[in-house]
């Protein structure tokens, strides 16, 4: 069987297209930004409102659950709503988040913020789906996804800066002001991201088996992403007790974090650019990043400072870098869904952040650092099966996207 597939939206005035993809970027990288600043600030908040690292750690968790659970309803409303309206809304719910965050007096509000913010963060990876579909030409589409995908980086570098420059002269609660502050700039810039107006394209009709080929795949990717995701979140998390652990100092290993934020912001704008020359192996690339992932979770299970060192590069950059090559790969293959494509991306890479905290926190309790870092790293060796598993099965069923090949 072959199908021959076509894109999705239109492309109008391809010249403009950057500055929309930039604004979504902003935009995600603040939606996410309440998640990642109370993670950086748990001791400090611990501290100040007398609660529990585990209070805290669930607050995170559901942060990251409401995400999971929203993005089928979120994915309704991008398909529904001017995409500047959407990323408009959720820049201001995130910053209004981390400002009532700031006033928070327990674990309960802290709680119930963080809730909000989740499910204002799962309007983006679909709006940002619709976005590149409408505007970006298909040679720039991993391009345009590993910007929107680097926000996952700067989301956790921007907390870093917090911590550094605010937190020990004017505390947490400024901190999260500051950051709501900033977390308004995006919706200034959302009216850059309008999208050719009209009616929605008609979506490619499918025979049953090729829409159920379709499903398993996305499926499968949704699981890579989260197996990957998992791993990679875990270390993130507990990154200074696993460098602390492994004989750095707490400084070069906050240092370290950093700059590891930075490596993964590169990769994922790199990798975008490099692979739009031939989109079409996006799959094989995502495989391999992922298998590097894994080696360099398993360097940091070896537990000395130079294998730390390299495997925490490794896990950042290859490791956390495909994000936006996958959007921009399902993007290819259900296309006229565009909202579908940052879906399945955003489910799979939510789902694992949501349980990395807690399983990675309880294995390390009971089987210690090393164990457990070795169970990330095969956690990432099964994401990269689960991804070779999906693209296998359509080239077992002679799928064909015309503009994967050309």
């Amino acid at each position: 069987m072959t199908t021959t597939l076509t894109p999705g939206l239109p492309v109008r005035s391809p010249a403009r297209h950057w500055p929309g993809i930039a604004a979504t970027a902003l935009t995600a990288t603040v939606a996410g930004m309440p998640g990642f600043t109370v993670a950086a600030l748990a001791p400090a908040i611990e501290a100040d409102l007398h609660i529990s690292r585990n209070a805290v750690g669930l607050a995170m968790s559901l942060f990251y659950a409401a995400t999971t659970l929203g993005s089928p309803v979120a994915k309704r409303v991008a398909a529904r709503l001017p995409v500047p309206t959407v990323l408009a809304g959720a820049a201001l719910v995130a910053a209004a988040v981390l400002m009532v965050a700031a006033r928070a007096t327990g674990a309960g509000t802290l709680t119930a913020i963080l809730l909000v913010g989740g499910l204002s963060n799962a309007l983006v990876q679909p709006v940002a789906g619709r976005l590149i579909a409408a505007r970006v030409p298909g040679h720039r589409r991993s391009l345009a996804a590993g910007m929107i995908g680097a926000a996952l980086g700067a989301g956790a570098l921007v907390p870093g800066l917090l911590v550094a420059l605010v937190l020990p002269a004017h505390g947490w609660r400024n901190a999260l002001l500051v950051a709501g502050i900033a977390a308004l700039i995006p919706a200034a810039l959302a009216p850059l991201a309008r999208t050719p107006e009209g009616p929605q394209p008609a979506r490619p009709k499918e025979a049953g088996d090729q829409r159920r080929t379709v499903g398993r795949v996305l499926w499968l990717w949704a699981l890579a992403a989260a197996l990957s995701a998992a791993g990679n979140n875990a270390v993130a998390t507990y990154f200074v007790e696993l460098g602390t652990h492994s004989g750095l100092g707490t400084i070069v290993t906050g240092n370290l974090l950093s700059l590891s934020a930075l490596f993964a912001i590169a990769v994922r704008i790199i990798a975008g650019a490099l692979t739009d020359r031939a989109p079409h192996r996006n799959s094989a690339v995502i495989v391999m990043m992922m298998l590097t992932g894994g080696l360099g979770l398993a360097l940091i299970a070896i537990g000395t400072p130079a294998m730390f060192v390299l495997g925490a590069i490794l896990a950042f950059s290859a490791g956390w870098g495909w994000t936006g090559l996958l959007l921009a790969t399902t993007l290819r293959l259900v296309p006229g869904r565009s909202e579908e494509a940052g879906h399945t991306v955003q489910v799979g890479v939510y789902a694992g952040a949501t349980i990395a905290p807690f399983t990675f926190g309880a294995l390390s309790s009971a089987f210690g650092f090393p164990a457990t870092a070795l169970v990330a790293a095969v956690a990432a060796v099964a994401a990269a099966a689960a991804m070779a598993g999906g693209a296998m099965l359509l080239r077992k069923v002679g799928w064909r996207v015309s503009y994967l090949e050309g």
